[in-house]
């Protein structure tokens, strides 16, 4: 099954709209059972973004799963970007 990176960007100050959804951001991706690996991007110290590796069917399934995340349901991204992704080490 093909992979696809997620890369979602924080709108600007919108750190606590991540912290009040954080839980059901991470129920998605535990539910979800297509989930490779994921974490916060990191700025300044400060959580201000996504990475989320899946392993998806096709680019439609992944942007479903992208369309389900909570995290885009409270508006926390200003962007997201979804592309497949080779996993080439590691």
């Amino acid at each position: 099954m093909p992979l696809f990176a997620v890369i979602c960007r924080d709108k600007p100050g919108a750190l606590q709209i991540r912290l009040d959804t954080r839980n059901a951001h991470l129920a998605h991706i535990r539910d979800s059972g297509i989930v490779a690996m994921a974490g916060p991007l990191i700025e300044e110290g400060e959580m201000r973004g996504s990475l989320v590796i899946l392993e998806a069917a096709d680019l439609d399934a992944a942007r479903a799963w992208a369309a389900a995340d909570p995290y885009k349901a409270a508006g926390l991204f200003a962007s997201t970007e979804i592309t497949e992704w080779k996993k080439v080490i590691g």
